[in-house]
């Protein structure tokens, strides 16, 4: 059997409602055709990628490792087919919130002089990848962590965030100790804060949980509590009420270029370059 875009929609479609009856009214099938092409796509594959045992569907381990093949390659289709872009070929530069920070706005207007003919398109998505994964992004700048084919720009010097008007405001720099009393607002999505950067004896005890950037800076300028990034979120970040102060005694955080094997664009070594220059000059 030849597997057919159709069929990745369909097991993406039965894999976000988690409902064969919901999935097959969004695309408009009969739920026994939806039902048959999922089948065909589990015979060619060789693996169950849904398990339908009981009232709700789940996907196996095997489906969730497929869904993100699947958005990738649909992604990607989807990108060659628009119309809008028909005789460019965009470069897509994902970021979750601080982007290259100071260096973006060089990084943005020495690309579009260098290379006119690729638009360097910046995209902010709240992902932990920023949309590489899911074939939102052909290349990310990533702080912390990261796996696949990746390169290090630069590492950033953590900042306390903290209200403007407070006692910790108005310091030339602080330490962690300095915190350790302070509510810590964390954003688990994409940020690179977790109380096991402070020493167990002086560990915070009290946190706040967002879901995005904006709702950390939101939280931090209206007194909720404080909270660490770095160097970049500063550059890119100005906000009314949040005051950035360095931290003496926090290790940097590695900002790395990342993207996929193989790459999803001609152009990525140009932006690589370009990006090591900007940052090194």
């Amino acid at each position: 059997m030849t597997v057919e875009l159709r069929h990745l929609r369909c097991f993406l479609a039965i894999a976000e409602e988690a409902n064969i009856t919901r999935a097959a009214a969004r695309l408009h099938l009969g739920q026994p055709a939806l039902s048959r092409t999922l089948r065909q796509l589990e015979e060619h594959l060789g693996v169950r990628l849904v398990d339908r045992s009981t009232h709700h569907l789940h996907l196996t381990e095997a489906g969730h490792a497929f869904r993100t093949r699947a958005l990738t390659a649909v992604a990607a289709v989807d990108d060659a087919l628009d119309p809008t872009r028909v005789g460019t070929w965009p470069l897509r530069l994902g970021h979750a919130w601080a982007a290259l920070g100071d260096h973006t706005t060089a990084l943005l207007r020495r690309w579009r002089e260098t290379h006119p003919e690729t638009p360097l398109e910046l995209l902010r998505i709240t992902d932990a990848t920023a949309g590489l994964d899911q074939g939102k992004t052909d290349v990310a700048l990533v702080r912390g962590p990261v796996s696949g084919p990746r390169a290090l720009l630069l590492a950033e010097p953590r900042l306390a965030a903290v209200p403007t008007g407070s006692d910790l405001a108005g310091r030339p720099a602080l330490a962690l100790a300095d915190l350790t009393d302070q509510v810590i607002v964390l954003n688990p999505p994409t940020g690179t804060t977790t109380t096991a950067l402070w020493p167990a004896a002086i560990r915070p005890s009290t946190t706040v949980v967002v879901a995005n950037t904006d709702d950390w800076l939101a939280a931090i300028a209206s007194g909720r509590g404080v909270g660490v990034t770095t160097a970049g979120t500063a550059g890119i970040h100005a906000y009314p009420g949040v005051a950035y102060v360095p931290l003496t005694d926090a290790p940097p955080v590695p900002v790395h270029l990342v993207w996929t094997d193989p790459p999803r664009h001609p152009a990525i070594p140009d932006l690589l370059a370009l990006a090591r220059d900007v940052v090194g000059g």
